[in-house]
């Protein structure tokens, strides 16, 4: 019998790696916008009319933890988005090798493959996502990540270690697969000539920042409806009861609150993340 051809992983570590470094950066410095969102989306889920505007709440936050308080929520954001985004970059980059590795994937291609590998991150992450939304509202007072899912799963159990995961997916799995396709078809029209000059790097960040800003306006919605649900999971246990007392509080504008620091967030984290991963893989030899 021949002898079984070696796998090759180098590929998929360095691609996990390089995913991984770019989500360390872009998570420290957006978190503070991350956290202004969710204070914004709070007041819904207390049946609140308040319309406390972004520059307000950052105010807000300052006075009443200073600075620091911008950050809360950091470390769980951490725990998911450094090991989510290597994931997600990893995934993505073996499905493209499988697929296409002789060409370029079309646009409809292009959103299937960003829909499939968030939909496997989203899932995997999720109970670490459950907590990052429950330090940040400021409702919740956990002693660390760890301990965090410990009491979540000791009262909740797994239906509360996964609570908002319908919303979740409708929000994230849209959203990668509308920014890959965007962001894969805005590069394509980059010129030739400038492939291989400094202002790629450039280049890469403004096709980012068109792409995440498409994205992020067509998932706004599901974005709030998930911080409904995992701020209080007995009180919306399907996505339907957190539609209805979102738009029972606060008409159609509620499913638009936030929109701005998470527009500007997501957009900015996922230009810049790409921006990173894209350098680092060209340096590594894998672009």
């Amino acid at each position: 019998m021949g002898q079984a051809k070696a796998v090759d992983y180098a590929p998929m570590i360095k691609s996990f790696l390089a995913g991984s470094f770019s989500g360390t950066c872009s998570t420290i410095l957006f978190q503070p916008l991350d956290l202004v969102k969710t204070r914004l989306q709070s007041p819904l889920a207390i049946g609140s009319k308040s319309h406390a505007g972004m520059l307000k709440t950052l105010v807000t936050v300052i006075r009443n933890e200073k600075v620091a308080g911008l950050w809360k929520g950091v470390t769980p954001s951490i725990w998911r988005c450094v090991p989510g985004v290597g994931m997600y970059f990893c995934t993505l980059h073996e499905l493209k090798a499988f697929f296409f590795s002789e060409t370029d994937p079309t646009a409809a291609q292009s959103l299937l493959l960003g829909a499939t590998a968030r939909s496997i991150v989203g899932v995997s992450m999720l109970p670490v996502t459950v907590v990052k939304v429950r330090y940040e509202c400021g409702m919740f007072q956990y002693r660390g990540v760890a301990a965090a899912l410990k009491e979540l799963y000791r009262h909740e159990g797994r239906k509360g270690l996964y609570s908002g995961l319908s919303a979740t997916l409708l929000r994230d799995v849209p959203f990668s697969g509308i920014y890959f396709m965007c962001y894969s078809e805005l590069k394509k029209r980059i010129p030739s000539d400038q492939l291989d000059s400094s202002f790629v790097p450039v280049l890469h960040f403004t096709c980012g920042i068109v792409a995440g800003a498409m994205a992020s306006a067509v998932t706004q919605p599901a974005d709030v409806i998930k911080t409904q649900m995992q701020i209080h999971p007995y009180k919306h246990k399907w996505m339907g009861s957190a539609a209805i007392t979102v738009y029972e509080i606060d008409g159609l504008k509620g499913f638009f609150r936030g929109i701005v620091p998470r527009t500007v967030r997501r957009t900015l984290m996922a230009a810049m993340a790409w921006t990173v991963y894209e350098q680092i893989m060209k340096t590594l030899g894998l672009k």
